[in-house]
């Protein structure tokens, strides 16, 4: 072995490039081999010892020709029987043999001549073994090679063999092994950790695995973490060591991959990959394994010394940006704070007294205020200016208050309640004032407080008495009839510098038991709405009583019997005049009545409703009184009905699916019909539709869900009924047929949020937490199933229903721990070329679909 051989094998890697190690160890043993090959073949042939002799290996053998690969070189050479000087039919495919490289007269190809076969006894390999072994772990098993070639032919390199992979210098290679390479008849299997050589075959520079043999694994390290992201076929970890994210591919888990969610808590290995730290076999552990930060149990009181928010109202970059000073035996200390960390998304102000726990990260102890909330004590020290008004307005996500002290209304988002996830129309509510961020010429209430109902006095009664005359008596709250609870309006005209003028009053307002006649002079004091800027009377006491002379008490008494004659009759027209209906739709504080009949709809205030009106709801049946008042009618002294009241139906048995040709008025204002028109879909099985398929007209009452009104062109499913007092036949219990979506919530702001439809992708529609099912929380990347519905009127698409699909979702130690680490805590792993696998595609092939179809 010459000396560069051997400084080869002392300074160079095992691992080092095949094809440059193959070359080295075949330019320094060629001259060897031929020189101890060349005595072998000079006994068998002599004259042949004087020409340049080379050695090659049967490669292929047909019936009277063959092939040679050439041992020392590159190069396949074609030869004849004729030119063996042996029995050509001893030879074998593999055999060594001596040969001289000739050209074919013919085709000037070269071929090979004057073959001799070497004896086994002179057999040497041509195999290349690294000097050290190798650990790895195997892939694939290595099976019986099912294709045994065919005559004079070896079986394919890849038939049966298997896989084993290695690290060097932080990169993946596979190589190939059949079950001869299997050391000792060891059972390997799939999974198992393996020491092997490395073997070069010097003739083509192909590599394999030589010598394998089981070893016990080393023990790795386990990290812990929790899964904080996941894409399409890989994710992140957020490590519980260390302030830092790690990479993984979906390969790496143990287990099935559609079982792991965001939120789950992982114990893991790591491994370098190109110089960068990835997890790998990936492990499922039980929720609340893995924990993050300790939060005391004490409650620490402290002020605001900065908020989240830069001077123009934008968010600062420091996502731990917010600053909080409070007081110890050792003095002040501040503590930041980040935007989870608050309980509710209402502002902020430096100066704010709130109370807070101290959440303490084990990585780095790093300390952060979490769950701060206001206490109302600040408004006292502060002196902050409060503003007192009822909810008069209530959209998707914002409102409209009505001060108290301004004649004007006040926009405001619900995240801004301090006390309520959502408010109800009519609350009374306490507010700051302040300059629209966004818009400088407008203001916004923030820090709304929900006040106990009857907190507000929205009655103001002026100190200054008044006389006046009855115009009109008040009906007593108990009438002749025994019905009570009915009151009526009475009338009071009185003087204001020569001026006559009226005021409304109700037996409320009486301080006698006795009720005041017309004519009789009565004293009284002007009492103020603030709810409804109305003016009514009150502490009612007559002055003096209207007399009469005999004449005019006989005059009077005819006068009554008939005012009695035609209060009865007044009353019998009043009892035939009532009307019955559905509540169809509910506005800021009015609506709209559906009729009995189903055939039109009236106009209705909140104001008219006997009781409180914020406890309507859709399909509620009432009694009314049409009014003729003003040029359009309008339903007076609503009173709500026990259900099954109004127009009772009979349900025919059997389902029916039906396409809705016309909506109700309700949804588009300009069609002339009231009611919708649901078209009966026949079936193909019985015929298919003929032009003439049957109408079913339906209103408000026959959708199951009142607030989800199908559109023109959809899909219905229904039954049909049949109106006792009519004998016609409407829809009953329509319920949509529409397409379950899948995805996941891509942001939450407030009372709205926005999910990201799966299979669809950069597609987002926007929910109300009202749609959201069971109640339940829900957090960012949560997996939902909802229904997409186009809105009539602004022509975008909602989503309705939205229910949580996956079980666990994402713990609130992630949402509210803002990730903290830089660039110093070391490189993220950015992709620069994509890595290929044993059977040369680009790797990686597993992909992250949903759990269940839809």
């Amino acid at each position: 072995m010459s000396s560069a051989k051997v400084t080869w094998k002392n300074e160079q890697s095992p691992v080092k490039d095949p094809a440059i190690v193959a070359f080295q160890r075949s330019s320094e043993g060629s001259s060897a081999k031929v020189g101890a090959l060349g005595n072998a073949s000079a006994n068998n042939n002599t004259k042949l010892s004087s020409v340049l002799r080379e050695l090659g290996v049967v490669e292929k053998l047909l019936p009277t020709y063959g092939f040679l690969q050439c041992a020392n070189r590159q190069g396949r050479l074609f030869f004849h029987f004729s030119e063996v000087a042996t029995d050509a039919d001893s030879l074998r495919v593999g055999d060594l043999v001596e040969f001289q490289q000739s050209a074919d007269r013919r085709t000037g190809k070269p071929v090979a001549v004057s073959i001799v076969r070497i004896p086994n006894g002179n057999l040497v390999t041509y195999e290349i073994m690294s000097e050290k072994t190798v650990m790895g772990t195997v892939l694939a098993e290595a099976k019986a090679s099912k294709n045994q070639g065919s005559e004079g032919e070896a079986p394919g390199l890849l038939d049966g063999m298997g896989r084993v992979t290695y690290e060097q210098s932080g990169e993946t290679f596979f190589l190939p092994f059949a079950l001869e390479d299997i050391d000792g008849g060891q059972k390997i299997t799939a999974g198992d950790t393996v020491e092997f050589y490395i073997s070069t075959d010097e003739r083509n520079g192909n590599i394999r695995a030589r010598q394998v043999r089981k070893v016990r694994p080393i023990v790795a390290d386990l990290f812990q973490g929790v899964v904080c992201s996941l894409k399409e076929n890989y994710g992140f970890i957020e490590r519980s060591d260390v302030v830092k994210e790690i990479f993984f591919h979906f390969s790496e888990f143990q287990g099935d991959i559609e079982m792991l969610n965001l939120g789950d808590d992982v114990e893991f290995n790591i491994q370098f990959r190109n110089n960068k730290e990835v997890a790998v076999n990936i492990q499922q552990l039980p929720e609340g394994t893995v924990v993050f930060e300790d939060v005391a149990t004490e409650r620490k009181r402290g002020k605001i010394l900065k908020t989240l928010k830069s001077v123009h109202g934008r968010m600062q970059s420091d996502p731990l940006a917010g600053r909080i000073v409070y007081e110890t035996l050792k003095g002040s200390i501040e503590i930041p704070y980040g935007d989870r960390d608050q309980l509710g998304d209402y502002t902020l102000q430096a100066g704010d007294i709130v109370e807070f726990y101290i959440a303490t990260d084990r990585r780095d102890k790093l300390q952060r205020a979490t769950n701060i909330c206001l206490i109302d004590v600040t408004f006292t020290i502060s002196g902050e200016t409060r503003e007192k008004g009822f909810v008069t307005t209530l959209k998707d996500a914002f409102g409209f208050i009505r001060c108290l002290d301004r004649d004007t209304r006040m926009f405001f988002h619900f995240s801004e309640l301090l006390n309520q996830d959502e408010p109800q129309l009519q609350d009374e509510v306490e507010f700051t004032v302040i300059q629209d961020p966004t818009n400088p010429s407008r203001l916004i209430a923030i820090r709304i407080k929900v006040l106990p109902h009857g907190t507000i006095s929205v009655e103001q009664c002026l100190p200054e008495k008044y006389v006046g005359t009855i115009e009109k008596e008040v009906q007593s709250p108990k009438t002749a009839t025994g019905k009570t609870g009915v009151s009526d309006i009475g009338i009071i005209m009185y003087d204001i510098s020569g001026t006559k003028q009226t005021i409304p009053y109700s037996a409320k307002a009486l301080v006698e038991c006795c009720s005041p006649k017309n004519g009789d002079q009565v004293e009284f004091q002007i009492c103020e709405s603030r709810k409804n800027n109305t003016k009514t009377a009150a502490n009612v006491r007559i002055t003096s009583v209207k007399t009469a002379s005999k004449s005019q008490n006989k005059e009077q008494g005819s006068a009554v019997v008939v005012k009695e004659s035609a209060a009865k009759e007044s009353n019998a027209k009043e009892q035939m005049t009532k009307e019955k209906g559905f509540v169809a739709v509910l506005k800021e504080n009015c609506g709209f009545i559906e009729m009995a009949d189903h055939e039109k709809e009236v106009f209705f205030q909140f104001c008219n409703f006997d009781g409180n009106a914020s406890e309507l709801e859709l399909g509620d049946e009432v009694e009314f009184i049409l009014s003729h008042k003003t040029a359009k009618v309008s339903a007076e002294s609503i009173r709500k009905l026990p259900r099954g009241t109004v127009a009772p139906e009979e349900v025919i048995p059997g389902v029916l699916e039906g396409k809705v040709v016309r909506m109700m008025r309700i949804v588009n204002p300009d069609q002339v019909e009231y009611s919708g028109l649901i078209q009966l879909v026949e079936k193909e099985a019985e015929g298919g539709g003929n032009g003439t398929e049957a109408c079913y007209p339906y209103g408000i009452t026959s959708l199951v869900d009142k607030r989800d009104v199908p559109q023109k062109g959809e899909l219905v499913r229904f039954k049909a009924a049949v109106v006792k007092s009519s004998g016609k036949q409407r829809a009953a219990r329509v319920v949509p047929l529409r397409l379950v979506m899948r995805g996941k919530v891509d942001s939450l702001k407030g009372q709205m949020g926005a999910v990201i439809c799966e299979g669809e992708e950069g597609r987002k529609v926007s929910f109300h937490v009202s749609e959201v099912q069971d109640g339940v929380d829900l957090q960012l990347g949560d997996e939902v199933d909802f229904l997409i519905v186009r809105k009539q009127a602004t022509g975008k698409c909602v989503a309705l229903n939205v229910r949580r699909t996956s079980e666990r979702q994402r713990p609130e130690r992630l949402m509210s721990r803002l990730k903290s680490a830089t660039d110093d805590a070391g490189p993220r792993i950015v992709t620069l070329r994509q890595p290929r696998g044993p059977d040369g595609t680009n790797g990686f092939k597993l992909q992250r679909s949903a759990s269940r179809q839809i």
